[in-house]
């Protein structure tokens, strides 16, 4: 998404214990960011060559080695029983040292749906409330909110298989320079008008009113 780039101390990769390929795309969108861990999200920080500044979770089921080869990085310790994901813990602790802009690297894949779910609605929440820039990513696929009243112009390369995903209804919605073209139509939530879309050169989505988010896969 085309945006202004905020201060480095400003933006932060948050490393979440769902499925992560460490692509020549994705090492760039964390290089030079200040690093959280969420539990077993630290297993991705040695591949994407990241130091964590803080490990934050409860750690009730993070591997004997992973603990003892990151014994380095403090670690902020919580109960296993709360009211709150070491994902979203993470993300606020972030919140709370200044983050502007947010990767979420292991937010997009694994075996629990609820929490990509639960992720993207998070995002949704923050750049609608907050004004957040958020990007989440798996490595092979990203995803990132749709507000309305701001053009979209991700760089993805041409070809890329997109979607847009209503999570309500959504009025005057435009996405040019795709192989399916929209004018500013109406899309019912649910609705499966705007799945399986391909990106060219140039690609815009505009959004006049709902909520919506992006959704992208890459060949690897």
């Amino acid at each position: 998404m085309t945006t202004d780039v905020p201060a480095r101390d400003a933006r932060f990769t948050i490393l979440m214990d769902g499925d992560l390929t460490p692509t020549e795309r994705l090492r760039p969108q964390v290089a030079g960011t200040r690093v959280i861990a969420a539990d077993g999200g630290m297993r991705h920080a040695s591949p994407l060559g990241l130091e964590p500044e803080i490990w934050v979770g409860d750690f009730d089921s993070t591997p004997d080695e992973l603990l003892d080869g990151n014994g380095h990085v403090p670690r902020q310790d919580f109960p296993a029983r709360k009211a709150i994901s070491d994902g979203e813990l993470a993300v606020t602790r972030a919140l709370e040292a200044g983050a502007r802009s947010l990767v979420l690297c292991g937010a997009m894949g694994g075996a629990r749906s609820d929490h990509m779910l639960f992720h993207i609605m998070l995002a949704l929440r923050l750049a609608h409330e907050k004004g957040i820039e958020v990007l989440l990513t798996s490595g092979t696929e990203e995803a990132m909110p749709l507000l309305p009243g701001k053009p979209a112009s991700p760089d993805w390369p041409a070809g890329t298989l997109f979607s847009v995903i209503p999570f309500s209804p959504l009025s005057g919605l435009t996405i040019e320079r795709a192989d399916w073209p929209l004018d500013a139509v109406e899309v019912e939530m649910g609705s499966s008008l705007t799945l399986s879309n391909v990106s060219a050169d140039g690609l815009r989505i505009i959004l006049g009113s709902g909520t919506a988010a992006l959704v992208a896969s890459f060949d690897v």
